[in-house]
């Protein structure tokens, strides 16, 4: 595996995952995308390039641990697709960070002002 830790596949969960993993399939989250247009959503997140050679291995890594599904657009041109294991990780992370996030009213407001 690339970035992830050796991990069996039952129990992967979002903690098992690098951030790197966690941001594709939050990007993911939004809607079914090519890879090089995940490419550009992570460069737009971190500012960067963000190399193939560690983009489409995560990819890979997430397809085999059924997080992410993967389907051909054409011979050259693969799409990738939030599974419904991958759409509980991506909430079980969401709700992980906002348990220790909201810790008041104050910061709850906050989390609200997010969403209005």
């Amino acid at each position: 595996m690339s970035e992830a830790r050796s991990v069996s596949e039952a129990s992967t969960t979002a903690h098992d995952l690098t951030a790197f993993q966690q941001n594709i399939l939050t990007i993911l989250a939004e809607e079914p995308m090519y890879g090089l247009a995940v490419k550009r959503e992570l460069e737009s997140y971190y500012g960067s390039e963000v190399n193939h050679g560690r983009l489409y291995p995560n990819l890979d890594d997430l397809v085999e641990q059924g997080f992410v599904a993967k389907s051909e657009l054409d011979k050259r041109t693969n799409q990738y697709e939030l599974t419904e294991d991958g759409h509980d990780v991506v909430l079980g992370q969401l709700e992980w960070v906002l348990d220790r996030f909201v810790t008041d009213e104050t910061r709850a407001d906050e989390v609200r002002g997010l969403f209005e």
